[in-house]
């Protein structure tokens, strides 16, 4: 673990354009040891354009094991990554302050989001990931500076969140499958009630199915001052990954259509 005093991420590529990183190839960060803390993360690119990372398997980072920072035109397929159910801050891909951002044909399996995106982020597109045990597929947490489909936003935020499609996706044991959470609260104290909220509109949720470790597999928690509107919900089949179990959907002041099969069904949206 002195090893870790000075570097707070394992790898970090700053400020290149054009890098492959092209497997096969296994990277494991033997990250057990920093789980019950806030170590950082195992590969980091900062500010890189034209980035490709495929074929690889990552595992056992202490923290995130990808982060996309600052980064234009990056292709990210064909990874492996894995770490224990248990494991904390374990997020598979982080992408943050990035826009042309491809990831696809992945397999995650971590102890928080298999995907998350950050603020300041443009056109991320997401396809044929196997996402799951975790925390999902999530867009958040927003409105600051600095679980399957997952829209986050902590209170007093500010800004937008639109446009976001959640298309196509299969999933295994999520914790919290679909959700959009304007009520996050990140623990730094400040999660009082505000009557400002980051504007949430334009949210898709499409052929998505897989299974849910909670009851509520479809969480709409939308802020009672701003609202969320035009969220479609299409085709989504989420069952309980216990038989003889019903999952059932909970909304706060969303507005949007259900359409095409939808379980378990969502009676807010029309």
């Amino acid at each position: 673990m002195s090893s870790w005093n000075d570097n707070k991420s394992w790898m970090v590529f700053d400020s290149i354009n054009g890098l492959t990183i092209h497997g096969p190839g296994h990277v494991d960060g033997r990250g057990s040891s920093w789980w019950k803390c806030r170590m950082d993360h195992a590969v980091v690119a900062n500010n890189c354009n034209n980035l490709k990372i495929n074929g690889l398997h990552f595992e056992n980072s202490p923290m995130f094991h990808i982060v996309i920072n600052g980064c234009d035109r990056v292709a990210i397929s064909h990874i492996h990554i894995t770490a224990p159910e248990e494991s904390i801050n374990t997020d598979g891909i982080h992408v943050g302050n990035s826009k042309n951002v491809y990831i696809d044909h992945s397999i995650i399996a971590t102890g928080d989001d298999c995907i998350s995106v950050g603020d300041n982020s443009y056109y991320v597109f997401i396809s044929g990931i196997i996402c799951g045990p975790g925390h999902g597929i999530s867009v958040g947490s927003l409105g600051e500076d600095k679980s399957l489909a997952t829209v986050e936003t902590v209170h007093g935020g500010s800004g937008y969140a639109r446009d976001i499609r959640f298309e196509d996706i299969y999933f295994e044991s999520v914790d919290h499958p679909i959700i959009i959470d304007q009520y996050y609260c990140n623990g730094n104290g400040n999660c009082g009630n505000h009557t400002s909220a980051v504007k949430v509109s334009k949210v898709t949720f499409k052929g998505l199915r897989g299974t849910s470790t909670q009851e509520v597999a479809i969480n709409l928690a939308c802020s009672e001052t701003v609202g969320c509107t035009d969220i479609i919900v299409e085709n989504v089949q989420v069952k309980h990954v216990e038989s003889g179990i019903d999952t059932i959907s909970n909304c706060i002041n969303a507005h949007g259509i259900s359409q095409g099969p939808v379980s378990p069904p969502v009676p807010c949206l029309s």
